[in-house]
């Protein structure tokens, strides 16, 4: 009996943004700005350099991309430190948006669309889209056009005013669409 070998992949790294700090800002001459954030104008590197090593502190290139670069005096820890909580107030921001499901079929009676619509209100209340599907199964495939006027006239039920994100589609199980505020 053969063995297969083991195939073994390199893992990939994402390259980090690296900061440049003291010897490796190799640019001159920068716009420094000192640990109280004030402007102390366009110096060359290497007086930035000196300046910073005698208040016991880190040269930090903030802005490498601007005419001259910026850099600031600091200790490169708390910048750091100070770096990850922007990134983590960031992400605190950001919601991420679902999308819940509504789903509804051809025999499906007026009461229970209200209960439906009530559901799909609560959802973009919360600024989720709503898919809303309406199933459709046998015979029921060939009213079409029944079933694109029920989904209308479901749409048009919910209390909110809402924002068709996707047109009515057919599907092989029916008719779908996403709604959003």
């Amino acid at each position: 009996m053969k063995s297969k070998k083991a195939i073994y992949r390199k893992p990939y790294y994402q390259p980090q943004k690296r900061i440049r700090t003291n010897e490796w800002i190799r640019v001159s001459p920068i716009l420094l700005i000192d640990e109280k954030g004030r402007n102390l104008g366009v110096v060359e590197t290497s007086k930035a350099l000196q300046m910073s090593r005698d208040k016991g502190l880190d040269l930090i290139e903030i802005a490498p991309q601007a005419q001259p670069p910026v850099c600031r005096i600091m200790d490169y820890g708390k910048y750091k430190y100070e770096q990850s909580r922007k990134e983590r107030g960031q992400k605190a921001k950001q919601k991420q948006v679902e999308i819940k499901g509504v789903r509804i079929g051809l025999g499906t009676g007026k009461h229970d669309l209200e209960i439906r619509a009530r559901q799909a209100e609560k959802f973009l209340s919360k600024g989720d889209k709503v898919r809303v599907e309406m199933i459709l199964r046998g015979r029921e495939k060939a009213l079409l056009n029944v079933a694109f006027d029920k989904l209308n006239e479901f749409i048009k039920m919910i209390p909110v005013e809402v924002k068709i994100e996707q047109e009515i589609k057919k599907q092989p199980r029916g008719l779908a669409t996403v709604i959003s505020r």
